[in-house]
């Protein structure tokens, strides 16, 4: 077994990811029978020592039937409504499966400006570690009644990796209906079954696609979650709903991804993935070259250009001359002091002027 399996077979802490085709029929009915059994793969987990927290998609699916709806809705109104019936019907079968075992389940509902918040992304974790603290099964869905199209996670792959990192987790587990990553459709003929990702040249050809009708994700979704969170130093296990006992138990099937050597600060990752933008900031050749190369802070002398309404510690984006974005960063002024700090040098600033205009501790390349 590869140290990356090892890794998360011995995990103490991991998030397990639920998708909406593990929790219904092939004609898009929920299915409580099969949340009962990936509870049982999940207790068993949970019985051997790890702490488990679990991210369940199917609220919009599990409110199609109640509704009287032939499908899947497209508007985002019917998809609220939906939702605000289904997550009732889906929490109730997660705490009723739970329940067999003598678990509480504790129901826990993002958006994506709550991650994007210092300060509520800093709750969410508090709830979720308390939850957990209290021997609690923390449940969490993308509050999908009041997000928008605009305020979106866009499906709870990415969610999952947020929250893997948000509560510490030693390891993420995607489930749905694929059983690992190809590098094509694996339900056509030749494609080619990858059992680890170690870097970039292990997706060399590969080919994702999207999701089903019935859910939001797809191969797309769930590689681009699992190099997220493989980035930000969890191992990623990608695998089968119908595996979900081995892949509890040994991490024996599906798709590895390796995850990279430092486990990257909660303020740093928060700064790359998880926060929106205020507005961006253009630098010169020789302030790119000092934030990417040398990690330095940057000065107001190397900004020539600054775009949006952004106030002291907001996140913005930092871009190259061609306008590229190469970094991010938490930015020490308002838009307006700052425009009138651009290219001058420090010294020539007044003394409370005098900080960088983004600090190497909160800049993060991309």
């Amino acid at each position: 077994m590869s140290v990356h399996r090892e890794a998360v077979r011995t995990a103490r802490s991991i998030v397990v990811k639920i998708g909406t085709t593990a929790l219904t029929t092939p004609t898009g009915v929920f299915d409580a029978r099969r949340l009962q059994s990936l509870v049982d793969a999940i207790e068993g987990r949970m019985k051997a020592g790890s702490d488990v927290v679990i991210v369940s998609s199917g609220a919009i699916a599990a409110g199609i039937e109640p509704l009287g709806l032939l499908r899947r809705p497209t508007d985002l109104a019917t998809k609220q409504a939906a939702a605000s019936v289904g997550q009732v019907a889906l929490v109730n079968s997660w705490s009723a499966a739970f329940r067999r075992y003598d678990r509480t389940v504790g129901q826990v509902l993002l958006t994506a400006h709550d991650i994007s918040m210092r300060v509520q992304h800093t709750n969410a974790q508090r709830t979720l570690d308390r939850l957990r603290a209290l021997h609690a099964v923390a449940i969490v869905n993308e509050n999908d009644t009041v997000a928008t199209n605009e305020i979106r996670f866009g499906d709870n792959d990415r969610l999952s990796a947020l929250v893997a990192h948000l509560v510490g987790a030693d390891a993420l587990i995607l489930l749905s209906d694929i059983d690992g990553l190809y590098d094509s459709d694996p339900r056509k003929s030749g494609a080619r079954f990858i059992p680890e990702v170690n870097g970039p040249d292990d997706l060399e050809g590969v080919i994702a696609g999207r999701g089903s009708s019935l859910g939001t994700g797809g191969m797309a979704s769930k590689l681009s979650s699992a190099l997220l969170a493989a980035d930000a130093g969890v191992p990623v296990l990608l695998a089968a709903a119908a595996d979900a006992a081995n892949a509890l138990s040994d991490a024996s099937v599906g798709t590895v991804f390796a995850p990279r050597g430092t486990r990257m600060s909660a303020r740093r990752f928060w700064v790359r993935y998880a926060a929106d933008s205020a507005g961006s900031l253009t630098l010169d050749e020789g302030a790119v070259r000092a934030v990417l190369k040398q990690r330095r802070s940057l000065l107001p002398a190397g900004v020539t250009a600054s775009s949006g309404r952004f106030y002291g510690g907001d996140v913005v984006e930092l871009k190259g001359p061609d306008g590229t974005v190469v970094a991010r960063g938490v930015v020490a002024y308002d838009a307006g002091e700052l425009s009138s700090m651009m290219g001058r040098s420090t010294s020539d600033l007044p003394v409370d002027m005098r900080r960088p205009a983004v600090h190497a501790d909160d800049l993060v390349a991309v």
